[in-house]
């Protein structure tokens, strides 16, 4: 990562694509220069579904849900475009909840329960869409109305212990 003035000091890749080389926190927010932040997700990291699901899982679990959107927009990007609607609403969550563990409300309520597969019930790969619908739902009522605090402000929730169950059998 190279930084310049002429680019008025924003982080650039080896291809002079704007990328920020600041540390983040658990939820994706920079932090100054210097700092210790935790680990980046890698980009363009391609999974097989099964892979990105466990992966996407393990972050929620750890209260990195920033990071779990990353894991999904790989899927969307490097799989079939079959599967675009499929990974992009799965990312919608992860955002969603971010959102919500920041203590931004109205960015907390999560929207892409129905864009993850389709209807309600079982959906591909053994994810459970109806699971996930019914959790953005109760995530985006209480959000909505300001309750919970992780510690990030009012109305933020704790993002692990909010963390949504991708498949029946992720226990």
């Amino acid at each position: 990562m190279n930084r310049t003035t002429h680019d008025r000091g924003r982080d650039r890749d080896e291809e002079g694509r704007a990328r920020s080389a600041r540390p983040r926190d658990g939820l994706g927010r920079p932090l100054p220069y210097g700092a210790e932040g935790v680990p980046r997700q890698p980009e363009g990291v391609v999974r097989d579904p099964g892979a990105t699901l466990r992966e996407a899982q393990r972050l929620f679990d750890a209260g990195m849900p920033f990071h779990a959107h990353e894991v999904f927009e790989d899927a969307w990007k490097s799989g079939p475009e079959a599967e675009r609607d499929l990974w992009q609403g799965l990312a919608q969550l992860a955002v969603g909840l971010t959102h919500a563990a920041r203590g931004n409300a109205a960015g907390g309520a999560p929207t892409g329960g129905s864009s993850a597969g389709g209807s309600p019930g079982p959906g591909p790969y053994g994810i459970d869409v109806g699971g996930l619908v019914s959790w953005a739902r109760e995530l985006a009522a209480r959000t909505e109305g300001g309750e919970g605090d992780g510690g990030a402000g009012p109305g933020a929730v704790d993002a692990a212990a909010e963390a949504p169950r991708l498949r029946r059998d992720a226990a």
